[in-house]
């Protein structure tokens, strides 16, 4: 049970209430009973679907001796928070998209690459690659890779078909990340950062006209509300990313860390799965409700790809050596 009450939790401001959940969780004097974990996505989302099996194998495997209680949708803490609230001991755990980070290492971008890796068997092959880098970069900061669940491939939504890199011309593009940023202003789009909950306001008011998502968050977001056509270029494959407090994960007994490790392995796992069945089920969702889905042309694709060529020649140069490691590893 969490060591905050119910008399004092309902009067806390949230800062405190953060600070009090680190006490918790941190203290060396704190038996690590309850970990609060906050996530950025909605319960409805299979992601965050597939977090909550993940608690309740962590406390089925240490019989109650640990409880991971999720925090969703951003109710705990911001989606551009996560990270760092995770890294200083404000919550133990927690679960962010990997791209959020390319500002701080491309390495930590790579599979939001335009072209790079674009089912899931390259996606997996990436992964594999990618990953000994970013445990070696998140390790630095005092933080533990848990596991990676994927995004379905990513697609092209808009008001009107698109038949050639020249239709995005000036259109409202919206980003949230510095790669999809640059890529919208290479497409001749104007980039404007809208993060998942503010998708369907941002339409209805005219900031975006456009955007590369997931067949997920067009399902989700009811984009047939706004849109009307999804273009199924299969951009890139992006990954959530759940991590630990190292320090956190030190302080359970052997047993505890051991379960931790094997739900978490068990996660990956069904989440990967659950990855691709959503992909046919989402897609399903948006033609029920009126979208036209459309088998992208094969101008469209050369200039795309044109496009991402050049970003991974920039990205490259970016990168540097972790960078080249990635690419040298990855064998799709």
């Amino acid at each position: 049970m969490s060591n905050i009450t119910k008399k004092t939790a309902p009067t806390m401001a949230g800062a405190a209430l953060a600070t009090a959940i680190a006490a918790v969780a941190l203290s060396p004097l704190a038996k690590a009973d309850t970990w609060d974990m906050p996530t950025p996505y909605p319960d409805k989302t299979f992601h965050t679907q597939n977090i909550i099996e993940f608690a309740k194998d962590v406390e089925k495997a240490t019989h109650g001796k640990l409880t991971i209680k999720v925090h969703s949708a951003g109710s705990l803490f911001k989606h551009k928070e996560i990270k760092n609230a995770v890294r200083g001991g404000q919550v133990p755990i927690g679960e962010f998209f990997l791209g959020l980070l390319a500002n701080e290492n491309p390495a930590f971008g790579i599979d939001t690459q335009p072209f790079l890796a674009t089912d899931y068997k390259q996606a997996a092959a990436l992964w594999k690659a990618q990953r000994p880098v970013v445990e070696k970069l998140l390790g630095k900061q005092g933080l533990m890779v848990l596991f990676s669940v994927p995004w379905p491939p990513q697609g092209l939504y808009t008001k009107h078909e698109i038949k050639t890199v020249a239709d995005l011309k000036g259109l409202k593009f919206r980003t949230y990340n510095a790669t999809l940023e640059r890529f919208a202003k290479l497409v001749g789009a104007a980039p404007t950062q809208v993060q998942v909950p503010d998708i369907p306001q941002a339409f209805a008011t005219g900031r975006v006209e456009a955007m590369i998502t997931s067949p997920s968050t067009g399902a989700n977001s009811k984009a047939w509300d706004y849109v009307s056509y999804y273009t199924n270029i299969q951009a890139w494959v992006p990954k959530n990313i759940v991590v630990v407090n190292a320090r956190a994960f030190h302080r359970l007994s052997k047993d505890e860390q051991a379960a931790v490790i094997k739900a978490a392995q068990e996660a990956q796992t069904r989440g990967w799965a659950m990855s691709k069945k959503e992909t046919a089920e989402k897609t399903a969702i948006l033609r029920e409700n009126g979208m036209h889905i459309i088998t992208p042309s094969p101008e469209l694709m050369a200039g795309l790809k044109k496009i991402g060529g050049e970003m991974m020649t920039q990205w490259k140069k970016d990168a540097g050596a972790q960078g080249a490691a990635i690419l040298n590893a990855y064998k799709p």
